[in-house]
């Protein structure tokens, strides 16, 4: 009987580890506190949760650090593997399967001057005087593309690499807006002692065509079909654990979060 129960614990034993075939190349830039850049080591909420699910998935993944269009460019030509944290778009849709992790919303971000209110796209268009920063490779949807473009052909907008970059645009008062989710710019702020203060100074504005949006992870399409189904299963259970928003949580006060992240 011995035997038997041996030859069956190894192959439970090989079923639990089986995981994926080879290891995952997750490429990430610094992100607020999704991804937080410590010269090539990467850590925060998501490298956290992809940490976490290999471990128990039998996956693991290679992070290596690049500037967020390069990511982007990697993923949608097939050299990565996963793309965190990623907006859903129909752009994205066509390289690599999405799985929703929480809810989120780009805002129109701005050091409080006591300017009038900015209540539409068409509003902050009329407002010429009024410089953009964006980062390269952000993308919140068909609006918010073409927002940018309206924006650039006034010749209004300062596309830089990271949102290191933006906050000191704004600190600065090289810039007057910038146009992404109030997470990634607190998490800038605290990374980089050049801007400290200007947190307290930020007014936060919705405007109707930057509305929620999903956010989360993509497994590439270029992926075999068993590792992928290997982190679509890992990627949805923690999905649907909410791990994403309890990571939010332990790093920003509620009131960063109340108007522009939610559970999925």
């Amino acid at each position: 009987m011995k035997l038997p129960l041996l030859f069956a614990a190894c192959l439970l034993t090989q079923h639990a580890v089986a995981g994926c075939s080879r290891d995952i190349t997750a490429p990430v830039s610094a992100n607020g506190a999704s991804v937080i850049v410590e010269g090539a080591d990467a850590k925060g909420i998501y490298p956290d949760l992809l940490r976490s699910i290999g471990s128990k998935a039998g996956c693991n993944f290679v992070f290596t650090v690049v500037p967020r269009a390069r990511q982007v460019a990697m993923f949608k030509a097939g050299t990565a593997d996963v793309l965190v944290p990623a907006s859903r778009t129909p752009a994205r849709d066509l390289f690599g399967t999405f799985i929703p992790m929480i809810q989120h919303r780009a805002m129109l971000i701005s050091v409080n001057n006591g300017r009038p209110p900015i209540a539409s796209a068409q509003d902050l268009l009329a407002r010429k005087e009024l410089r953009v920063a964006v980062v390269r490779g952000f993308d919140y949807g068909e609006p918010y593309a073409a927002l940018i473009e309206e924006l650039q052909k006034q010749g209004r907008v300062f596309v830089e690499v990271d949102v290191v970059a933006v906050a000191r645009l704004l600190h600065a008062g090289s810039a007057d807006v910038t146009i992404m989710g109030p997470t990634l710019m607190a998490g800038a702020i605290r990374r980089e002692p050049r801007v400290q203060g200007l947190q307290e100074k930020l007014k936060f504005e919705a405007i109707p065509e930057l509305p929620w949006h999903q956010s989360g992870a993509y497994i590439s399409h270029a992926l075999k079909p068993e590792d992928q189904a290997v982190l679509r299963d890992a990627l949805e259970k923690a999905g649907k654990s909410n791990q994403i928003m309890e990571g939010y949580l332990r790093y920003f006060r509620a009131d960063v979060l109340s108007d522009s992240v939610r559970p999925r």
